[in-house]
């Protein structure tokens, strides 16, 4: 194990174990460095790399502190890798929202309130029948943004907010080629909606399917 390897997996034992709490300094430098056994160079290296992947927060002038390690904080670092993928591994994104959003809108339709759903309805209203592609597509990542995080579930809506920027462009490329793709989205939308409205949480994680899966079986035929 590189140094550097092993003075993370310390400092992150140390948070695992809870020696360190959310919120909680860190020792000085050299105090912690001679408690681990590192080098203040190794140590030095691991608290960067914590700190980009939002583990531990550095200020300047008053020291390290361990983050909050809230989920939405902690999963900021899944979208930095997701904004690299590549053209050829959006059907990989599409084939794992699949998964988990409508298992997160199944949730949502337990969770939901009025106010959340009079919201949505506006969101589509406001479309009208005819939108743009461009305009479709952004009300439809505000739509399910809604949704999943009406399901109360921050981690799951961390990740799915995450793995929808790799989508878009598969999605705006289907409403300009495919004919009825605009006029789909929209009754699918309304369908998702009204499984909400019914609390049908089971009428929602199946129209949920149907609506990711339309995406990915038309990009699948298209490549």
């Amino acid at each position: 194990m590189a140094v550097t390897d092993e003075a993370i997996e310390k400092i992150k034992t140390m948070i695992v174990s809870g020696a360190l709490r959310p919120g909680a300094r860190l020792p000085k430098e050299s105090e912690l460095a001679a408690e681990l056994g590192l080098s203040r160079n190794s140590l030095r290296e691991a608290v960067r790399a914590l700190s980009l992947i939002r583990i531990l927060d550095v200020r300047q002038g008053d020291g390290t502190y361990v983050t909050s390690l809230d989920p939405q904080l902690l999963l900021e670092a899944v979208s930095f890798v997701v904004d690299f993928h590549r053209d050829d591994t959006v059907l990989e994104f599409l084939a794992v929202r699949r998964i988990l959003e409508p298992a997160a809108t199944a949730l949502a339709a337990t969770r939901i309130d009025e106010e959340q759903l009079d919201a949505l309805t506006e969101q589509l209203d406001a479309l009208g029948e005819q939108p743009s592609v461009e305009d479709l597509v952004a009300a439809d990542l505000d739509f399910h943004r809604g949704i999943v995080r009406s399901s109360g579930n921050s981690v799951l809506c961390s990740l799915l907010d995450g793995l929808s920027g790799p989508t878009t462009r598969a999605r705006i490329w289907r409403g300009l080629t495919q004919e009825d793709a605009v006029v789909r989205t929209l009754r699918e939308h309304r369908a998702i909606l009204a499984a909400l409205r019914d609390r049908d949480a089971e009428a929602a994680r199946s129209w949920a399917t149907v609506h990711i899966a339309s995406v990915e079986q038309w990009l699948r035929s298209t490549l």
